[in-house]
């Protein structure tokens, strides 16, 4: 993680964005208290950043590498019209156990569609256009999922990757996950595809948007 704003500008922060619902908050406290690795949930503040991207491209179909908990694919649902759709693929069906039992509690849980196996064969799977992808899973494979989901985003979609600073080691990379990460984020960068930048939030996300005829 970066280093923490300040409790009182983050406190700031929070009180002039919109309220975390009470369903969200208790998906998070279970995450906190239930699994082994809770720091892999997004925030409030990102989900909020992810619910209103869905909401400016007007997407109808998301999809979502990575679920955990499905805290992130729940905010997104949010967003959704009725008769949107958010594919979320995940590996492990014991946390994602947890996500089920909360999106069924949502009345935006019928959006939610749970495909359970390796990320780049549920993509090879899925018929384009999308009109937004959030990639936040094994860091190793960033360069490939961009690769498998790129061509399948509609022109003037958006893709949005999680965790694009690695707690600031992208600057010196000491490890697979934050080498992965800044190889990552060099080919984003050079990618004439998309225009990009790359937001402090969090842990820094990386937003992209595809080029018309590319």
């Amino acid at each position: 993680m970066l280093p923490e704003l300040p409790q009182e500008l983050e406190a700031y922060i929070y009180d002039h964005s919109d309220p975390e619902s009470d369903l969200l908050k208790q998906l998070a406290e279970e995450t906190r208290t239930s699994t082994k690795n809770p720091g892999m949930q997004i925030s409030h503040a990102e989900g909020l950043l992810l619910r209103t991207l869905v909401g400016l491209t007007r997407a109808r179909r998301v999809l979502e590498l990575g679920t955990f908990t499905g805290y992130s694919a729940l905010t997104m649902a949010e967003a959704l019209t009725e008769g949107g759709e958010i594919i979320t693929c995940d590996d492990d069906p014991e946390v994602t156990k947890i996500a089920q039992k909360y999106w069924d509690r949502s009345p935006h849980g019928s959006k939610i569609s749970l495909r359970l196996g390796p990320a780049l064969e549920t993509v090879k799977k899925i018929d384009p256009p999308l009109d937004m992808v959030f990639i936040d899973a094994d860091k190793e494979n960033y360069i490939n999922y961009w690769e498998a989901c790129l061509p399948k985003v509609r022109p003037g979609g958006v893709i949005a990757v999680d965790n694009v600073l690695w707690s600031g080691r992208v600057l010196a990379p000491d490890g697979p996950d934050a080498r992965a990460i800044a190889a990552f984020n060099r080919h984003a960068a050079g990618d004439e595809r998309v225009d990009k930048v790359i937001l402090a939030v969090r842990d820094g996300v990386l937003l992209a948007t595809k080029h018309w005829g590319k």
